[in-house]
């Protein structure tokens, strides 16, 4: 089942049930979906395609949620970490800080990267080999590290 058929589904579901919350976020990831068929890239809607757009959807709420945590809006930082939990729920398992810093470490290894340069060698495999897995922000600050780059 595609994921515009599962959220279809789901929002049926969250219909029945009254949650509108969960309703409304549903119907953001929807409109997001049906706003890339119909952008004209003629790009058939698959599964890579199906996790940029929730990445995306994600990486909104996150914002969002600094933006009113900073502003000390907490019950607006609230609703957005609920959406935000809405959406990881389509997206693969994220991983931990543990399993990535394994999979960086293997492919530094590998590399035989080191300092600034291995940077570049590094950061573009890893987020290939990690895509919809874990946070970029999180993955970087741990090449950075391991590479001993202090930014």
């Amino acid at each position: 089942m595609n994921l515009e058929q599962k959220i279809t589904d789901e929002m049926k579901s969250a219909m029945k049930s009254g949650e509108k919350l969960r309703l409304d976020t549903l119907r953001s990831i929807r409109a997001s979906i049906l706003e890339f068929k119909t952008s004209g890239t003629n790009i058939t809607i698959g599964d890579t395609e199906e996790i940029n757009i929730l990445n995306s959807l994600a990486k909104k709420r996150k914002d969002s949620i600094n933006m009113y945590e900073n502003a000390n809006r907490t019950e607006l930082a609230d609703i957005e970490k609920q959406e935000l939990a809405i959406i990881m729920e389509f997206l693969p398992k994220q991983l931990n800080e543990t399993e990535i810093t394994e999979i960086v470490k293997n492919l530094i290894e590998k590399t035989g990267a080191s300092g600034n340069d291995g940077l570049k060698l590094v950061m573009g495999p890893v987020m290939k080999e990690l895509k919809g897995k874990a946070d970029g922000s999180l993955v970087q600050t741990i090449v950075k590290n391991l590479l001993g780059i202090i930014s």
